[in-house]
C-alpha cells in the first residue's frame, strides 16, 4: 500500500508540475457527470433538528434538505425562525456526514419575508433614552444578520431552490447561499424601502457581489420592483430556471448529490477560499490559499481520487472519510 501511495503521489506531482508525463492509461481529466439519483421517496426526518419554523430531512446520502416550514404564513420569518436557522446551520456545520444542503420553502412560495406582526414588538426598545435605544437596536440587527451569515460560514455548500415569491429578507437569505436555482414562477423583491427602511441583514452587502451590476442593484433596491425568473437568470442571481417546483427540486437534489460525491476536503476548502477571495485582494487570497493547502494537500482524498482515475473509474467510486 505504501508503494502504491508513493506511485500515486508521484503521478499527481507530475500533473501539478505540468510535466505531461503520465503512467500508461492514466487520465486526470475531470470526471464530472450529472447525478443519476435525484430525491426519491419519503424524506427521513432528522432527530436533533426539531424546529417550529423549519423542517430538516435527510434527502439522500450526505445531503440534507432544510425547508422553511410555515406554509400557512407564506413562510414568513417569525421570532422562532431567526433563532432556529442559526441553531440549524451550526449543527449542520458540525455534521460530519453532511456534504451539501438544499434550502427550499414549503407551500406556495419560498418566503414572504419578515413576519411583521410577529416581530413588531421587538422594535420597541425598553426605556426612553435615545442612546440606549440605539444600542438595543444595534444588538438586535446584529443578531438578525448572524442568522444569514451562519449559512455563508457553514463549510457545506448550500443550494437555494426558490419558487414563488422571494421577498424582502428572503433576498438577504438566498444571497448568503452558494448556488441558486429557481422555478419559472419565482420572483425576487427587495421590499424594504416600501416599509420605510433600508435592508439591513445582507442584501445591500451581498447582492452587488452576486450579480455584479450596481445599476441594477440600485434600481431594485430604490424601487422595490419585482425581478422575475428570466431576469434573475440573465443578471446572474440564479444559475438555472426550471418549469416548476418539482423539476427545480429534482435538479437541486441531483446537483447536491454530484457535489457530495466529491472530496469533502476539496469542496469545503473551495467554499471557504472562494468567500475569502471575494472579500480580499488577489495577493492576500493567494497567500491564504497557500497557507490553507500546505496542510490540505496532505489529505488521502487526493490519493483516492488519482487512484480512481488511474484505474479508469468514475471518481464517484472513491470513498472519502467523513469531515
Amino acid at each position: 500500500m505504501r508503494a502504491l501511495s508513493s506511485r500515486l503521489h508521484g503521478v499527481l506531482m507530475q500533473q501539478l508540475r505540468g510535466s505531461g508525463q503520465r503512467g500508461p492509461g492514466v487520465s486526470l481529466r475531470a470526471l464530472s457527470s450529472s447525478a443519476q439519483e435525484a430525491f426519491k421517496g419519503a424524506p427521513e426526518e432528522l432527530s436533533g433538528h426539531n424546529y417550529e419554523s423549519l423542517q430538516v430531512t435527510s434527502a439522500q446520502k450526505h445531503v440534507l434538505h432544510v425547508q422553511l416550514n410555515r406554509p400557512e404564513k407564506r413562510n414568513a420569518m417569525n421570532k422562532a425562525f431567526w433563532r432556529e436557522l442559526v441553531e440549524c446551520f451550526q449543527k449542520i456545520s458540525q455534521d460530519s456526514d453532511c456534504r451539501a444542503v438544499v434550502l427550499s420553502g414549503a407551500g406556495k412560495m419560498f418566503t414572504s419575508g419578515i413576519d411583521i406582526m410577529d416581530m413588531a414588538h421587538l422594535l420597541q426598545a425598553p426605556g426612553d433614552d435615545a442612546a440606549r435605544t440605539a444600542w438595543y437596536l444595534r444588538d438586535l440587527i446584529s443578531k438578525f444578520q448572524k442568522t444569514f451569515t451562519v449559512i455563508e460560514k457553514c463549510p457545506k455548500p448550500v443550494i437555494a431552490a426558490i419558487h414563488g415569491g422571494c421577498i424582502g429578507a428572503g433576498v438577504d437569505l438566498i444571497t448568503a447561499c452558494d448556488i441558486r436555482y429557481c422555478a419559472q414562477d419565482a420572483f425576487f423583491q427587495v421590499k424594504e424601502v416600501d416599509l420605510g427602511l433600508a435592508a439591513d441583514v445582507g442584501t445591500l452587502q451581498r447582492l452587488p457581489k452576486v450579480i455584479g451590476n450596481q445599476s441594477l442593484v440600485n434600481e431594485l433596491t430604490f424601487t422595490a420592483r419585482r425581478m422575475m425568473a428570466d431576469e434573475a437568470l440573465d443578471s446572474g442571481l440564479v444559475s438555472r430556471v426550471f418549469p416548476d417546483k418539482d423539476n427545480m427540486l429534482n435538479a437541486a437534489f441531483a446537483l447536491a448529490a454530484e457535489i457530495s460525491s466529491k472530496s469533502p476536503v476539496a469542496v469545503q476548502g473551495s467554499k471557504i477560499n472562494l468567500i475569502y477571495s471575494r472579500d480580499h485582494s488577489v495577493d492576500e487570497s493567494l497567500d491564504y490559499m497557500a497557507t490553507w493547502n500546505m496542510s490540505m494537500l496532505q489529505t488521502q482524498d487526493i490519493i483516492k481520487s488519482v487512484q480512481a482515475a488511474m484505474e479508469k473509474k468514475d471518481t464517484k467510486s472513491a470513498t472519502f472519510s467523513k469531515l
